[in-house]
């Protein structure tokens, strides 16, 4: 399935300024047994929002009406954990296209961009600036440039750049899957098979 493109993304942000986010916590194990995406986003973080009884805590960030948009900044060591592709699931149908933090597990690292949600690696100095001009001003918009790989809080104008795979950065702002690239070189793949095939009999 196709993705949606991605340039330049303008957003306030949600914070979420804990450590070590393990993909259990992002999406738990008893939700895995679907085998499509829709739904997921319904149970992101499921445990920490709601009680027992479904009611949503309170003191819950994403419960709080205070902060929103599409950009999640989380502590260090995001998504460590078990490699389920179902906490990507779940964080894109939440709603959130850029997850900011100072280190991914390189697993949910990858299945972010698989899934059409960029995760942004910053120093830890800026990502701590990030949590406080969020905190002060829950209306604070960041914006994350994926063709200059930059990510700026537009506050203060201070900017940091990132890395990201040169394969992947092009899937992303062109809003291709795995398969939507190889299709989009299918001219080429023909051409290549044509004239190897050719040589080979010459």
């Amino acid at each position: 399935m196709s993705n949606q493109k991605f340039n330049i993304l303008t957003s306030t942000c949600v914070p979420l300024p804990i450590e070590n986010v393990d993909t259990d916590q992002i999406i738990p194990a008893r939700f895995l047994k679907a085998t499509d995406k829709n739904g997921f986003g319904d149970n992101l973080f499921r445990d920490w929002r709601f009680n027992k009884d479904n009611t949503p805590k309170a003191d819950f960030i994403l419960n709080n009406p205070t902060f929103g948009g599409e950009i999640l900044v989380g502590g260090k060591n995001f998504g460590s954990g078990s490699s389920r592709e179902h906490a990507a699931w779940a964080i894109a149908g939440y709603g959130f296209r850029v997850v900011i933090s100072s280190f991914f597990a390189d697993i949910f690292k990858g299945n972010a961009l698989n899934n059409g949600v960029l995760p942004v690696v910053v120093s830890e100095g800026f990502l701590a600036r990030l949590f406080a001009a969020i905190e002060a001003n829950p209306k604070s918009t960041v914006t994350v440039n994926l063709e200059a790989q930059s990510v700026t809080l537009d506050s203060t104008g201070e900017s940091e750049s990132f890395e990201i795979n040169a394969y992947k950065k092009n899937c992303m702002l062109n809003g291709y899957d795995d398969i939507d690239y190889l299709l989009s070189n299918m001219a080429k793949i023909v051409e290549f098979e044509t004239t190897d095939v050719r040589s080979t009999f010459a």
